[in-house]
């Protein structure tokens, strides 16, 4: 794709309607409710405008971000007139998932983890609660759920939020990171001490089945019983072993906290 670096490829860009843009995205919701039936939730899933800004100012991958960082410092009016453009339809197409099945949305800003805090104040978060009050406006009911790789710098930021439950990656401790998200939504003012979500490094799936089974136990003891959906701390790897992937799920899914 062209990268949008300048005013003049920024009229590029346009509201999506996702009725037009993603009508197979509600058809294969509508699809999952019918086959999961109620005792699975089935989850939606929107990319976050700081994320999707790096692809369209870098024009592909990188590992830097150098370009959209030029633009946060040289001309921050010019990226934050991207990111509120985003934030206009990655919001409107939460709220199309949730009208057409989903029941929790996970909100993925997994580059805002090479941002500074100051930069993650002004560039990330303020986009964020632009997405979460317009979930929450629309459906209170809905669940929330922010990840950002590599985030341990950030984890009181992404709970200040508001989101409802905070994904850790694999870099941060379980009982700290449960504690820093209690203490956080403490000083903003926000009920109760927040969900978590991770956090097993997606590497150890390539470790033999005991090393496999005392990880993901201790990270269920220290998340405790409650508010904790466990997890990988990012995305399965392609390669790993497909009868390793079913034994942490059965590892989950026979622990038992003691009373």
């Amino acid at each position: 794709m062209d990268p949008i670096r300048s005013y003049d490829d920024l009229k590029k860009m346009h509201k999506i309607d996702p009725y037009d843009a993603a009508p197979f995205v509600a058809e294969t919701l509508k699809i999952l409710r019918e086959e999961v039936g109620p005792e699975t939730a089935v989850l939606g899933f929107v990319g976050c405008p700081y994320t999707l800004a790096t692809y369209i100012v870098e024009g592909k991958t990188s590992k830097e971000y150098l370009e959209i960082k030029k633009m946060a410092f040289n001309e921050p009016d010019l990226l934050h007139s991207i990111l509120k453009n985003l934030a206009e339809s990655i919001g409107d197409y939460a709220l199309y998932q949730i009208e057409n099945g989903a029941q929790l949305i996970q909100i993925f800003d997994s580059w805002a983890g090479h941002l500074s805090p100051r930069d993650y104040d002004e560039f990330a978060a303020p986009y964020q609660k632009n997405i979460l009050k317009k979930i929450k406006d629309a459906h209170p009911e809905i669940p929330t759920v922010t990840y950002i790789k590599h985030s341990g710098a950030l984890i009181e930021r992404m709970a200040a939020t508001g989101v409802d439950v905070v994904s850790l990656d694999w870099t941060v401790d379980m009982a700290e990171g449960r504690e820093r998200i209690r203490k956080s939504r403490e000083a903003n003012g926000l009920a109760g001490a927040g969900g978590v979500q991770g956090n097993l490094d997606p590497g150890i799936l390539y470790a033999n089945h005991d090393i496999i089974k005392e990880r993901t136990e201790e990270i269920l003891k220290k998340a405790g019983p409650t508010g904790h959906v466990m997890n990988l701390g990012h995305g399965i790897e392609a390669t790993t072993p497909e009868e390793n992937a079913k034994f942490f799920i059965e590892t989950v899914r026979n622990f038992r906290h003691e009373s």
